[in-house]
């Protein structure tokens, strides 16, 4: 595809060329994903060429892990909280915005590169009367608890694929914004405006103190109380007006001269 119609949140520089690598069909939206070889060769700088990279993924070894499972197409979608391990380099990493909403690669440890969370988009009763739910990375649980509703958020083992625990989206959890103007921000839930044919509307309020909102389908819930079950980008999720960031680069300038 030409480099000027991928996604701003890709971050690919105006001289790279003209050409990039369109995501693969996969379990991510176009605009809500980002290809594997983008990954390894501009944010990783494991490659500098499209080819390089092709040698990387075909390598029988299985260089490359997305979900715990070997990866060899080099325009597969990487998206959202997805864990990306590369056994060779003792490396693991989970796909996350940050407040401008560009996609970043949070280094993790081992242990937390053994799950991920994912969000239930629909629930649903299929044939035979089996009921099942389907979540924003496109798995499909069947049997499921029945207290997992829509919107709640799941942590699934990625060795065998079940469900640890599930985590409800009620005021009081911790939240990340994956969407919208707020979108890579962090704070927890204060309570959730009811709109019958339009979008329910979520309000949340960040460490900072600072009240917003947005609508339920951005709000993606990340913990139980104020800790998350992930790591949190090195921002926090906290966005900081031209003001704020000036007096906090003043007063990091004044520890150092301490």
């Amino acid at each position: 595809m030409k480099r000027i119609t991928a996604p701003k949140s890709w971050m690919l520089s105006k001289l790279g060329g003209n050409w990039t690598t369109r995501p693969s069909q996969g379990p991510h939206k176009l605009r809500e994903s980002i290809p594997l070889s983008v990954i390894l060769q501009q944010k990783l700088k494991y490659a500098l060429y499209a080819r390089e990279v092709q040698m990387i993924l075909a390598d029988k070894d299985g260089n490359v892990k997305v979900d715990g499972k070997v990866r060899s197409d080099f325009g597969y979608p990487v998206g959202l909280l997805d864990v990306i391990t590369i056994d060779k380099t003792r490396e693991s990493y989970r796909v996350l915005y940050d407040v401008q909403g560009k996609f970043i690669l949070k280094s993790i440890k081992p242990d937390e590169a053994k799950f991920k969370l994912v969000k239930v988009t629909q629930k649903k009763v299929g044939p035979n009367n089996v009921p099942y739910i389907v979540t924003n990375d496109a798995r499909t649980i069947r049997y499921p608890n029945p207290e997992i509703h829509i919107n709640d958020t799941l942590k699934i083992d990625l060795e065998t694929g079940k469900v640890v625990d599930f985590i409800k989206e009620e005021p009081g959890n911790i939240c990340y914004i994956v969407g919208g103007n707020n979108i890579g921000r962090v704070g927890l839930i204060q309570h959730r405006e009811r709109h019958l044919g339009s979008f329910d509307i979520v309000h949340v309020k960040d460490s900072n103190g600072k009240h917003f909102s947005t609508r339920i389908n951005n709000i993606f819930t990340i913990g139980k109380g104020k800790k998350p079950l992930i790591s949190l980008p090195d921002d926090n999720g906290l966005y900081l007006t031209a003001l704020e960031k000036k007096q906090a680069r003043e007063h990091h300038e004044e520890k150092q001269k301490q």
